[in-house]
């Protein structure tokens, strides 16, 4: 309420543009410090660095995944502006505290993951703001401001860390952060409306709402939703993994140095904007969303297996390109969830969906640290100097965990195939009956001829 008194109405009405300067700001900030973040990491734990970096991201992912239903019944409540504040300032709160503690600032990364589900809010205001057969092309516009945030940011945070040194990264990076909080305080207007919030901030939120397990069981109990969390948890994981260890394995075993790898992130993010804009809507439109999602899984098990199987940085820079391509494959989900969920379910629904990658992002870093350990893959080696670090470079297979990732994805894409492209009110059993708890317990007359011709995405019915 204090928040409604201070910044009644933002700038102009909610826009999809909104939320990706919301994003860009965010992960432009993070972007910065993969340099240094190297460095420190590497200087903080020298003996089994790919390890510990596993570790840290698998508690941040895992405190995600109990935290992102709450924060998607919440938002779904009392509205998405302050839940987008809260998310993005806790977020970004361990950047300053790079150069603080690095024990703290990993301490704080770690335990971040409260409130690290920005994206589960932001899919939800977009939700808010479009219709059902624009949200696919918004989706995709989102997760490429996602990649042109990567574009520059490792670039310009490798110059300055060369020329100036970190300490000038993290400012910069604070500040940065400190301006998209700002931004949502006085320019990001509020995109659910009052009317499709309960009467009064006393509505209950149910435990069952709150609970992510409880979530995951109420997944079961509709084969639709069962066949895409499936399809996200199997694909998710290795791609979790990777982006928690795959630029120290370009440093580490690879041998690119740090302005080559700020060059790879830019072209990979480059070409993953062009793939989530014109690619997508133009693959949405012409083979559909089903068929969208089944070829950007098979994009992702070539550049998985390439990275693998790949020992020189040629194949590095090829399977970076199929990675981006790769990248459609989430927003076409993104849109065949939206498209099954009705207006007052947007913020579960991709709290549920984000809970699930929220779990990846747990389960895939110590999986993929693990397995670079058992194989005997350490960083010893991230200052450029040249020397040889411990790996054990006569492997046939460079990239270990790579290639499980290609197997998961693999299954992914078996699990994929059975998903139906349109689900409506014939192609499941039950019917349309709304919950008695929590935000579900109110209805939004403008939807209501809209809502009524189909089943919502968390209909309580057997597989």
């Amino acid at each position: 309420r204090l928040l409604k008194r201070l910044f009644p109405q933002g700038i102009g009405e909610p826009s999809v543009y909104h939320a990706v300067v919301v994003i860009f700001l965010e992960f432009f900030a993070w972007g910065l410090l993969t340099t240094p973040m190297l460095t420190v990491l590497h200087q903080t734990f020298p003996q089994h660095t790919f390890l510990m970096n596993g570790l840290i991201h698998g508690v941040k992912g895992l405190l995600s995944f109990l935290s992102a239903p709450l924060i998607g019944a919440l938002s779904d409540v009392w509205g998405r502006k302050s839940f987008l504040l809260l998310t993005v300032f806790f977020t970004c709160a361990p950047i300053p505290l790079m150069k603080i503690s690095p024990w703290w600032y990993f301490a704080v990364i770690s335990m971040s993951g409260v409130f690290a589900v920005t994206f589960s809010v932001i899919f939800a205001y977009v939700a808010d703001i479009t219709q059902e057969h624009e949200r696919s092309t918004a989706y995709g516009l989102v997760s490429a401001t996602f990649a042109a945030s990567l574009v520059t940011s490792p670039a310009i945070g490798a110059y300055l860390s060369v020329a100036y040194g970190d300490m000038l990264v993290v400012i910069l990076a604070t500040a940065i952060a400190l301006l998209d909080i700002c931004f949502i305080l006085v320019a990001v207007p509020e995109s659910l409306p009052e009317k499709m919030r309960p009467a009064s901030w006393g509505a209950p939120i149910s435990w069952e709402q709150a609970d992510p397990f409880a979530s995951l069981r109420k997944v079961g109990q509709d084969s639709t939703v069962l066949l895409i969390c499936i399809t996200v948890f199997l694909s998710y994981l290795p791609e979790a993994g990777q982006y928690s260890s795959f630029f120290l394995y370009l440093r580490q075993v690879i041998r690119f140095t740090p302005e080559t790898v700020a060059a790879f992130i830019a072209v990979v993010g480059i070409l993953s904007i062009l793939a989530q804009t014109v690619v997508l809507g133009i693959l949405m439109r012409s083979i559909g969303n089903k068929n969208t999602i089944l070829l950007g899984l098979g994009f992702q098990i070539l550049q998985l297996a390439w990275y693998g199987f790949g020992s020189q940085p040629w194949m590095m820079w090829a399977a970076g390109a199929v990675a981006a391509m790769s990248s459609i494959t989430f927003p076409a989900i993104s849109a065949i969830v939206s498209r099954n969920a009705d207006p007052d379910q947007q913020g579960v629904v991709q709290g549920m969906i984000t809970g699930i990658r929220g779990l990846c992002n747990g389960l895939g870093p110590a999986l993929y640290g693990f397995v670079f350990y058992l194989f005997h893959v350490e960083l010893s080696d991230t200052d450029g100097s040249g020397k040889e670090g411990k790996t054990n470079m006569s492997a046939i297979i460079p990239g270990p965990p790579f290639l499980f990732g290609a197997c998961s994805v693999l299954l992914s894409l078996l699990v994929a195939l059975f998903i139906p492209e349109h689900t409506g009110p014939g192609m499941r059993p039950g019917a349309y009956k709304k919950h008695s708890n929590g935000a579900q317990s109110h209805s939004h007359s403008p939807q209501g001829s809209g809502a009524e011709g189909k089943e919502p995405l968390l209909e309580d019915s057997s597989v």
